[in-house]
């Protein structure tokens, strides 16, 4: 009765207004009250209305907006209910790339950082932000002129899948933020799983007759690429925000520019602390040590970043992460199981790791049946015997790995383990060079694993990117003869591919034209697709730089090699080993012939000098006419080489405005000459 008489007032109320005002004016009304009730509820945890009174005016505003249907917002609350299909989630490249981060796992590590901190930066006035690491899928969301335009996975931090329709379901992220805050940012953080919305959606699974979800973190991210939109909004997914990313110079600080975050309407954890000495870190860390375990979300661990932005822009990035930034992870739950088996796996490069195949286990949220036992070393460290009663942890709490032996257990007839003499794939005899951890398998062009692991390498995002090609279709093509190496893709042919299982003319299709494509891919990258040993992500980029040409690369010998910067005696005589196999130069030659990039290009060459060559160079302070890593790239580009701490090596201090005092007095004190920003456009210019 009473929803009823509420429910006759709010039509009266709405007719009135309606009297009072015109559609589009009422529609921005109402807009901006279900916002504000949203913010309120989802975020602040305090409704000021009820469900009823909520959904009320929601069926009111979309009403209207479908009487006025060029008055659509992508951004309106009547979005946020889903309904949305989406069939393929497509790859967005990130403007700013999402890095990992480095993590310890004691106080020792964290004292080792501080050190580095202080050492790089020059000072001792340091302050840092202490936040709780929440255990879910990382997200970047993009807004523009204030509004929400996309939000993409972290992927593997250069780029992730568009899942835009199904975040704006989520109801803690706003989608028009408001106050004075910045205009164009980018907000980071973590979709997680409450862990009562877990709870109750495993209680209806259950009555339904379905299988439990297994933990948090994994239906969160399985959550965001849900086909169905209307499905995601039906989960009590949360988003907590954690670093925002823009060029507006708006803030000085990290927690300041979270603390504003928050009073435009993001939900940023209120356990985020400021500490300005490292005693300060270690109470913050000792304390949720003890009381994560009442929180309603999950947390492994604790993120320390530097505060004053600045000072992370002078502290800057390794390959992997960013230096001003590191998680402290917590002790990590361990069990004991037993081993029952151990197998060996063959890698890419031939590479044998040792697997403990164990007694399915409860751990961390998930069943663990299979762990890492790393090389033979680790094994006769242990003593691991099949048999033992055995201590499993998860390293970082993600990856199972065996710690600890219990002997108490160990059964009486116990055989010491012995390691595999060959190949479990091919049967070649296995070697182990000296000062190598780990055995090889030395049948590179005849070991099926090592084949299908080199040509799985050369279509994967960081290396070929080739789209409408998976791991088990590369398998497929092998057993069906169709491909013996990653040259042969470029061979293969639609009429070929429609004939093998689970395939459709559609399917071959993009997967013809995803090859094709791949012939656009830069030289840096087909250098890390073609698997050289040691030859990473960063080296490839590196030697790319350097040699300009997979000829000049493979004609260079090995003073050549380590004479280029941080190319030592093992990546050097791999190279070679890797040039001077008649079966690598095959290869070669043959994707020369497809015309895949096995050269830097000429627009890639337009803009690059040696006028800096042999200069080392820091970047110090605030700039106005480049970006720190526009300053940085052209130094790159011109030869020079960019170092994050100053020395005896520094060429040149590249000073802008607010450079350190203890900076400015370490530079006098070595000799170091001081530039300009505008000195340094003229010596390149």
């Amino acid at each position: 009765m009473n929803e009823f008489i509420i429910y006759n007032f709010l039509k009266l109320k709405t007719s009135f207004l309606q009297l009072n005002m015109n559609a589009e004016e009422r529609i921005y009304q109402l807009r901006e009250e279900l916002n504000l009730h949203t913010y309120n509820y989802y975020v602040l945890d305090n409704a000021t209305i009820s469900d009823f009174e909520f959904d009320v005016k929601l069926k009111e505003l979309e009403k209207l907006e479908k009487e006025n249907p060029q008055l659509f917002d992508a951004n309106s609350p009547t979005q946020r209910v889903g309904g949305e299909i989406t069939k393929n989630f497509e790859t967005v490249t990130h403007k700013n790339r999402m890095y990992s981060l480095d993590n310890s796992y004691s106080k020792d590590d964290l004292l080792d950082w501080e050190k580095r901190i202080h050492k790089v930066l020059g000072t001792d006035e340091v302050a840092f932000t202490c936040e709780l690491k929440y255990d879910g899928a990382s997200i970047n969301l993009t807004f523009e002129n204030g509004k929400f335009v996309k939000a993409v996975t972290r992927g593997d931090g250069f780029q992730g899948d568009d899942v835009t329709t199904n975040i704006r379901t989520i109801k803690s992220i706003p989608l028009l933020p408001n106050g004075d805050f910045v205009s164009d940012f980018e907000m980071r953080g973590e979709i997680v799983l409450p862990l009562d919305g877990f709870r109750k959606m495993n209680e209806e699974r259950l009555q339904n007759g379905e299988e439990e979800y297994k933990n948090p973190r994994n239906t969160a991210s399985g959550s965001l690429k849900l086909q169905d939109s209307a499905e995601v909004a039906k989960r009590p997914l949360d988003c907590l925000l954690y670093q925002m990313v823009t060029s507006e110079r708006k803030y000085k600080t990290h927690f300041e520019s979270l603390e504003n975050a928050r009073k435009a309407g993001f939900k940023v954890p209120e356990t985020i602390s400021l500490a300005t000495s490292i005693d300060e870190v270690f109470e913050f860390v000792n304390y949720w040590d003890s009381k994560r375990h009442y929180l309603p979300y999950e947390t492994d661990g604790v993120v320390i970043k530097v505060n004053n932005l600045q000072q992370q822009e002078e502290l800057g990035y390794t390959a992997k992460a960013p230096r001003w930034a590191i998680a402290y992870k917590f002790k990590a739950e361990q069990v004991s199981t037993v081993l029952n088996e151990i197998t060996y796996q063959v890698g890419r490069t031939g590479a044998i790791t040792p697997v403990a195949n164990l007694e399915p286990v409860q751990l961390a949220g998930t069943i663990v049946k299979r762990a890492s036992l790393h090389n033979a070393d680790q094994i006769e460290k242990l003593d691991i015997r099949v048999g033992d009663t055995v201590f499993v942890e998860k390293g970082g709490e993600i990856i199972p790995k065996i710690i600890a032996v219990d002997f108490t257990k160990r059964p009486q007839n116990s055989i010491p383990t012995k390691y595999a003499t060959n190949c479990p794939e091919c049967n070649t005899a296995l070697v182990r060079t000296a000062g190598d951890a780990k055995h090889y398998c030395p049948n590179e062009f005849g070991c099926a694993p090592q084949i299908t692991g080199r040509i799985q390498h050369f279509i994967s995002r960081k290396a070929m990117d080739i789209d409408g090609l998976g791991g088990e279709t590369v398998d497929l093509l092998r057993k069906e003869g169709l491909i013996e190496n990653y040259s042969d893709l470029y061979d293969l042919k639609v009429e070929q591919i429609i004939p093998l299982e689970r395939m459709a003319e559609k399917s071959a299709q993009n997967m013809i034209e995803g090859i094709e494509k791949s012939k656009e891919i830069p030289f840096e990258k087909v250098l890390f697709a073609l698997g050289i040993r040691f030859v990473g992500e960063t080296v490839a980029k590196k030697l790319a730089k350097h040699f300009k040409s997979i000829d000049n690369l493979m004609a260079a010998d090995f003073e050549t090699l380590i004479a280029v910067d941080e190319i030592g005696d093992r990546i050097a005589q791999s190279i070679i080993d890797f040039s001077n196999d008649l079966g690598n130069i095959q290869l070669i030659n043959r994707l020369k012939s497809c015309g895949v990039q096995l050269q830097v290009s000429a627009e890639s060459l337009e803009n690059q000098t040696d006028k800096l060559n042999g200069n080392i160079f820091v970047v110090s302070g605030v700039f106005h006419r480049l970006s720190r890593n526009e300053l940085k790239k052209a130094i790159e580009d011109n030869g020079g080489k960019v170092s994050s701490s100053i020395s005896k090596k520094t060429t040149y201090i590249v000073a802008g405005d607010n450079m350190g005092p203890s900076k400015l007095a370490k530079a006098q004190d070595l000799g170091i000459t001081i530039i300009s920003e505008q000195d340094f456009i003229d010596m390149i210019n």
